[in-house]
């Protein structure tokens, strides 16, 4: 089979490949990249995941490829631990007919000697994330000197999560006159300072995919409360056909929980984040591809570069916090001109964020209909007349036939009533039929007859001073809502913080959902926020020292008045007086880098 891709003149044994693979015609990104690469120019490419970004890269370096020198000619920077392992089975993929070609992935989470051992023994590409890379570089077993291409994949997430520091230092070392394809989904301005700061005269290429996203992918929204999500899910789920399902969530906590709810449904479900060993995380995405498991509950950056054809759903259980963030997630189904589906919970606080993404990705997102208790118990039935069915079907009843037999004759029993009793026995202490419907407030009801007008009435206190010509309203102003206490944290305007930052931040860290994350109110140097009474101590501690905009949170509480209610604002202060235990700042020194870079790295 003659491919399109022979109009680039790529190596013969690469065409080989691509055949082999079933690849014909080349995707908008890589009919752009692969005549640049070729002819060693720097690209500046903006594409959303899932067009085929590593193909673009990949293809053009291989062929310039000089397969004598054994030092790496080729390094590629990644944000995360999957992508690395991604884009380099793409790179044995696309070489599979070169001999003697090697590549190696390097990433944090796998011990070292494994990593010194490959590279000594000479590798032709390297394919890793950005701490580990330094980490190499500092100790020597990296070296850099005959390199020839540097790219730069997700370069945006790569800045999300911090490692754009990691990344400049990098830029540093490597010889002047590499090639370098930088590569995002998103061009933030520190992006484009990056690339003007060391690219040579790039070639912008941009993707826009969104029309294709709106074709091969229906999205959907479900406008729940947080307490009934996971009978919303298991609803989804009984009703919903699907071949594999990603599930998002906000905290590494909510992986597992959720996880182990579903498994107790009888779901073949597990969790991925960032603090499982690196070996279970490879083994949980292989059991995701060969379909020994179905459900797959993951956090945003432990999914990043996840690419399993068998993923027919992305279901985001939590919200995500921007709408890059979500055309990140829904990029993990409907790949490659497959179908796709996306479902989003949606409570009435988070409407705006929905409005927002519909805006983002230029599509009306349909409400769905919560699959009735009639419908899952009619199901629930029909599967169950369907078991009966293949069980008879069987040789092995013989046995059980002769014991029901002699039941039935000694306590003259009918054998209706038998295997009645058999079944219930089966089921065991959980009810077969679900008889009650979802237990919604007065509030939830509103909400799923009219989501719109739902929004303006219940979410009216939340949008309350955020339209055009507001003015800034002290804490002294508003009560803080009952159950709910008042915290200031050190982080403000002058640091270039927004609410999202801050909300992430402390959803992250604390295991909170964000429905129990009350106002922001973000001033100059400090930022004030309602979080729910009683704060574990340790999740308190741990909140302290977090980062945001470069800066550690150091929360402490704010004492309410006792006959207003209302809190006392420190807009004045700049630091809380020392001696009260209540509202003691303990200062630390601040790491050079975020809890998040070390996790991932």
């Amino acid at each position: 089979m003659l491919t399109k891709f022979r109009k680039f003149e790529l190596k013969p044994t690469l065409l080989k490949a691509l055949c082999e693979i079933g690849y014909e015609t080349p995707t908008p990104i890589q009919d752009q990249t692969i005549p640049l690469l070729l002819e060693k120019k720097d690209v500046l490419g903006q594409a959303q995941t899932g067009t085929g970004k590593t193909a673009a890269f990949a293809l053009p370096l291989l062929s310039n490829l000089n397969l004598r020198q054994k030092e790496p000619q080729i390094l590629v920077l990644a944000p995360t631990r999957e992508l690395a392992i991604q884009v380099a089975e793409a790179f044995k993929k696309y070489a599979s007919q070169i001999k003697s070609f090697h590549v190696l992935p390097i990433y944090g989470g796998q011990e070292y000697r494994r990593q010194i051992r490959g590279l000594q023994r000479g590798v032709h590409v390297v394919v890793g994330t950005p701490g580990r890379v330094m980490d190499h570089m500092r100790r020597g077993t990296l070296k850099l000197e005959k390199l020839n291409t540097l790219v730069l994949d997700e370069a945006d997430e790569m800045l999300r999560m911090g490692f754009i520091d990691d990344v400049e230092w990098i830029l540093e070392k490597t010889p002047p006159k590499r090639q370098i394809a930088l590569f995002s989904a998103t061009m933030p301005q520190q992006i484009r300072s990056i690339a003007k700061r060391y690219l040579k005269d790039p070639e912008q290429i941009i993707i826009k995919v969104k029309t294709r996203t709106a074709n091969t992918v229906r999205q959907r929204f479900w406008p729940v409360s947080g307490m009934h999500k996971l009978e919303a899910l298991t609803r989804i789920l009984e009703v919903e056909s699907f071949e594999a399902m990603l599930i998002f969530v906000r905290t590494k906590t909510a992986t597992v929980e959720l996880s182990a709810k579903l498994e107790a449904r009888g779901y073949a479900s597990n969790a991925l984040n960032g603090d499982i060993k690196q070996n279970q995380r490879e083994r949980t995405i292989d059991y995701l591809k060969s379909g020994k498991l179905d459900i797959l509950v993951a956090t945003d950056v432990a999914a990043r570069g996840l690419d399993v054809d068998r993923i027919s759903h992305v279901l985001n259980y939590d919200i995500p916090h921007d709408t890059d963030g979500y055309v990140h997630r829904i990029g993990r189904t409907g790949r490659a001109g497959r179908k796709g589906n996306a479902i989003l919970f949606v409570a009435p606080r988070e409407m705006r964020m929905l409005h927002s993404i519909e805006k983002a990705t230029n599509q009306k997102i349909e409400i769905m209909e919560l699959p009735s208790a009639e419908l899952i118990n009619d199901q629930r039935i029909a599967k169950f007349k369907q078991l009966i069915t293949d069980t008879l079907a069987t040789e092995e009843i013989g046995i059980f036939y002769q014991i029901i037999e002699q039941y039935q004759k000694e306590h003259d029993v009918p054998a209706i009533e038998v295997a009645s009793a058999l079944a219930l026995l089966l089921q065991g202490d959980s009810p077969f039929m679900l008889q009650t419907k979802p237990n919604l407030s007065k509030k939830d009801e509103i909400f799923v007859k009219n989501d719109a007008k739902a929004f303006k009435k219940l979410g009216r206190e939340q949008r309350r001073g955020r339209g055009k010509g507001r003015t800034r309203t002290t804490r002294k102003e508003i009560p803080v809502e009952k159950g709910m206490e008042c915290f200031r944290l050190e982080v403000g305007h002058n640091h270039s913080v927004k609410i999202k930052d801050i909300v992430g931040a402390i959803a992250n860290e604390s295991g909170l959902d964000s429905q129990y994350i009350g106002r922001v109110n973000v001033y100059d140097d400090y930022s004030e926020i309602d979080l729910p009474e009683g704060m574990p101590k340790d999740v308190f501690k741990d909140l302290k020292k977090v980062l945001v905009s470069g800066q550690q949170l150091k929360i402490s509480v704010i004492k309410k008045d006792k006959k207003s209610g209302y809190s006392a604002t420190h807009s004045k202060e700049k630091n809380i007086v020392k001696g009260k235990k209540k509202n003691t700042i303990i200062r630390k020194k601040v790491r050079k880098k975020t809890m998040q870079r070390s996790l991932f790295r």
